[in-house]
């Protein structure tokens, strides 16, 4: 005689209860031929149900040793006995044990999934055998809406699926009606003489006469293993076996997988639809926080920037002295008008103008006010990004002459002059100086608020000359061609003048580095309120992790009836990781739009900067949706897979 198919060597079932351990299984030694159809009966507590499990590798035997076609179930790790279960047993439990969410050929097909059978082939599979078990118009029905012997059909159905060379029923008619027992038994004994192996395990003694060897349990023992005389039967090949699909491997087979776990996990989020809004609040929150600090970080970095520009990225200043503070710096005045006249022939300046600065009093007929005189070229206008309203800039020929000509900022046209004056030709006095307005500027916003002070410029020849009484400048602003290096000009600059000079008796300063300190500023304050954003993002995927536990608890059922047809260990948790991963990636989503519609909303009560979204951003939020998923998710998704099966099966 050759090799058993299935054979138990002394094999005990050990449960930790209280002081003492609780024997389940004793000693059992067993041996099943392929083909045989065993009927296991015995009261309850007597180990049988605990022999099935050991038999269908739902449950390891604690001492001793189980075979399955000469090999050793304990040299398989987890991965190789769920390729067992799912391949060579079926089962058909007392309780059906379906999913409620799901119609007869899905639940049909679910071995075959795991299995990594094509879609195509797994679903024509499920229906040939939802037909030939007689419920052809009850394909499209789901559990609830099937009888209990129908259910139990759609059993044997995912029982088969995947050929069920052992077929392991348990209580397969304990709860139906007489008729649809006979049925079931009927049923059974069909999938015999097909070449099925058939482990039943019941209470009933009638149910038991159809098998051809019955074994009876007492206290966790074999104590009668009897064959019944029964009429000869030819086995006929099985109709249906593994080998009659196509299987799907490499890159199909896990995208197949994903695809299933997907499917489930979006399904459990849309039956409790409550829940994972509430799962999904902290990262909603979260997200359009961060995106929205970020964007307001942007915008106001990008107002900044704007300002400066429009003062000229590509500004110097030169200055007396060793740098900012320096108390010797009154005394140095080697900026003088010759200075001026060479850097005006360098190449890779635009234009440069003189600065002489003093204030003075303002009058224009009974109007007085205090103001800010700077005496400059013709060229500081350009220098300086200021633009005229009214008006004029002085001449080249005026500055020559010492012309007593004056342009005026917008603040110090308001102040003299009433709002349908024409402040053009008017003479105002500097002083004792008497002038003539002939240009007013712009009105121009501070990158650092609004200017309130009133400025005048008139030619600095004229200031030198007529104003002030001094003969050397009070700084150089020069303005790079666009088309050349700022830090290269600042050093040719410096070069230049030190030879005039004898000594650097003076300090530059860009614009350049201060748009980059403004930038690194801003960039900087952004990412700390960002920052404080993120805890959000911990705190709801805190939240996610803890639903998620509460949703293994949940459907450990479920679990336990995917792990019996053969779901790995790794479909458990992938499907479950999924769950997060999607729970987190729509919150995300969501979180996205708000930050939008704040986006629409804030220029309402804010029109000094705009949000800016950042393509980098948005994905950037994607990410850390994804990654929270899968932190915050690993842990419940680890613990469902680790859920012993027996143990998940008994949950209701």
């Amino acid at each position: 005689m050759g090799v058993p198919l299935l054979e138990l060597r002394q094999v005990c079932r050990i449960y930790p209860t209280g002081d003492e351990p609780f024997r389940a299984l004793d000693s059992v030694d067993l041996q099943v031929n392929a083909g045989e159809m065993v009927a296991i009966i015995g009261t309850s507590g007597s180990g049988k149900s605990t022999l099935m499990n050991i038999l269908g590798c739902l449950d390891p035997p604690s001492l001793g040793e189980y075979l399955i076609d000469g090999q050793t179930t304990a040299e398989l790790n987890n991965e190789e006995l769920a390729r067992l279960r799912r391949n060579r047993f079926g089962f058909i439990f007392q309780r059906y044990h379906l999913l409620p969410h799901l119609d007869a050929i899905q639940n049909s097909e679910i071995p075959a999934i795991y299995a990594g059978i094509k879609k195509t082939d797994r679903k024509a599979r499920a229906i040939q055998l939802l037909v030939r078990l007689g419920l052809e118009e009850r394909c499209q029905h789901r559990p609830g809406q099937l009888s209990g012997g129908q259910q139990q059909r759609v059993s044997i159905a995912r029982a088969l699926i995947n050929g069920g060379q052992v077929i392991l029923a348990d209580e397969p008619t304990g709860a139906l009606d007489s008729t649809s027992g006979e049925e079931m038994m009927t049923l059974l004994g069909e999938l015999h003489q097909q070449g099925h192996t058939v482990i039943l395990v019941t209470h009933d003694v009638e149910v038991a006469a159809y098998a051809e060897r019955i074994i009876e349990m007492r206290d966790g023992r074999i104590i009668s293993d009897k064959r019944q005389n029964k009429a000869e039967t030819t086995a006929s090949p099985k109709s249906f076996s593994h080998d009659d699909f196509t299987s799907v491997t490499g890159l199909r087979t896990i995208v197949g997988r994903i695809g299933e776990a997907s499917r489930m996990a979006w399904f459990a989020m849309t039956s409790h639809r409550m829940r994972t809004l509430l799962t999904m609040l902290g990262i909603i929150i979260g997200i359009t926080a961060v995106v929205c600090v970020v964007a307001l970080g942007q915008g106001a970095q990008q107002k900044i920037v704007s300002d400066i520009n429009s003062m000229g990225t590509n500004v110097i200043d030169i200055s007396p002295g060793k740098g900012w503070g320096d108390t010797h710096s009154s005394t140095i005045h080697t900026l003088v008008p010759s200075d001026l006249k060479i850097l005006k022939s360098q190449s890779y300046i635009d234009s440069v103008t003189p600065t002489l600065s003093t204030s003075a009093q303002l009058r224009y007929r009974n109007v007085t006010a205090s103001a800010s005189i700077s005496g400059v070229s013709e060229e500081y206008f350009r220098v300086r990004g200021l633009e005229i309203d009214q008006g004029s800039i002085f001449s080249t020929e005026e500055v020559k002459r010492l012309a007593q000509v004056v342009v005026i900022d917008s603040n110090t046209s308001k102040k003299l002059f009433d709002d349908k004056e024409d402040s053009i030709g008017k003479v105002i006095l500097l002083g004792n100086l008497p002038c003539r307005v002939i240009g007013i500027t712009q009105e121009k916003e501070s990158p650092f608020g609004n200017n309130q002070n009133l400025n005048v410029w008139i030619p600095y020849t004229s200031a030198m000359g007529r104003l002030i009484g001094q003969r050397y400048f009070s700084s150089i602003t020069v303005r790079v061609s666009d088309s050349f290096d700022n830090a290269t000009a600042e050093q040719n600059i410096i070069q230049l003048l030190t030879r005039r000079h004898g000594t650097e008796d003076f300090y530059t300063n860009s614009s350049d580095t201060i748009l980059k300190t403004i930038n690194k500023t801003t960039a900087t304050m952004t990412l700390l309120v960002a920052a404080i954003a993120v805890i959000s993002l911990v705190v709801g995927g805190i939240g996610v992790m803890n639903i998620m536990l509460v949703s293994v608890t949940e459907r450990t059922h479920e679990i336990g009836i995917r792990m019996a047809v053969g779901a790995r260990q790794s479909d458990i948790m992938q499907q479950f990781l999924i769950e997060a991963v999607l729970v987190c990636l729509l919150g995300g989503s969501i979180g996205i739009l708000l930050s939008y519609g704040v986006g629409l909303i804030f220029p309402l009560f804010v029109s000094s900067i705009a949000m800016k979204f950042s393509p980098l951003s948005i994905v950037l939020a994607f990410a850390c949706s994804t990654l929270i998923g899968i932190i915050f998710g690993f842990i419940p998704a680890r613990n469902a897979a680790r859920l012993d099966p027996v143990e998940a099966l008994s949950r209701d």
